[in-house]
């Protein structure tokens, strides 16, 4: 009878897609990530220059809207190349391919920020379920469903040990109006914040940019003599 209830709710419906999306892929892929981003940087030195960004940046967005090109969906988000694959024998299928693919999203300033980044394919489920007539969804239940899709994936993650500092949740809700870059401003404020994270930004310092900006090893030296502690003498000041 509960489960009858459930169903008729549709309570259950995000609960499994989460499920079924981080034990079939993100369990998988994620763990491997850090590595696949190593080996591109030791051929491309300074192009992913902050190490906090190497994750997966997952797009989630709640109209369950879903591009299979995102270069159609921003015009300032550029396809650059695909990271090394992971082939695994899965249900029945000799050698899976698994991959990720990079992009460079150029900002307002016209600096490109690389990262690898794609959605969360289980919302283009629920968008199908609600255009048919057999699931009967509407457009609010299809939002419901995204939302509790995101909190259920996002409480997963939080307990996996495997995929600890491997991701970013990236979820938004477009507004009505049309805006060209929306998307890009979406995935480069959650970088900039990504970089914060792990430099702390002075007004003076310039901005992140795989051409100009070292490495952390570079950045590490580049410290003020201010920034550190001072003696505590009464003639210092």
């Amino acid at each position: 009878e509960i489960s009858e209830m459930s169903e008729r709710s549709k309570q259950n419906v995000a609960h499994g897609l989460a499920w079924s999306y981080y034990v079939g892929y993100l369990k998988i892929v994620l763990p491997r990530l850090k590595k696949s981003m190593e080996e591109f940087n030791s051929a491309n030195p300074n192009l992913l220059a902050c190490r906090k960004t190497w994750k997966l940046q997952i797009l989630v967005p709640l109209s369950c809207d879903v591009y299979d090109d995102l270069e159609k969906a921003d015009s300032n988000i550029q396809y650059l190349t695909d990271l090394t694959e992971t082939t695994l024998a899965r249900a029945g299928t000799k050698k899976r391919v698994y991959k990720h693919s990079l992009y460079a999203i150029r900002d307002e300033e016209n600096q490109l920020w690389h990262c690898a980044v794609e959605y969360a394919t289980p919302l283009q489920s629920l968008y199908a379920m609600s255009q048919d007539e057999c699931a009967a969804f509407s457009q609010e239940e299809r939002l419901e469903q995204a939302k509790l899709f995101y909190r259920t994936l996002e409480e997963i993650l939080k307990g996996s040990k495997e995929c600890a500092g491997t991701y970013r949740l990236i979820a938004y809700e477009e507004s009505g109006e049309a805006e060209t870059h929306f998307l890009s401003r979406e995935i480069l404020w959650h970088l900039q914040q990504q970089y914060h994270e792990e430099f702390p930004i002075h007004e003076e310092t310039p901005p992140c940019t795989p051409s100009t900006t070292p490495d952390s090893a570079e950045l590490s030296l580049q410290i003020s003599v201010s920034d550190l502690p001072q003696p505590l003498r009464s003639d210092y000041f």
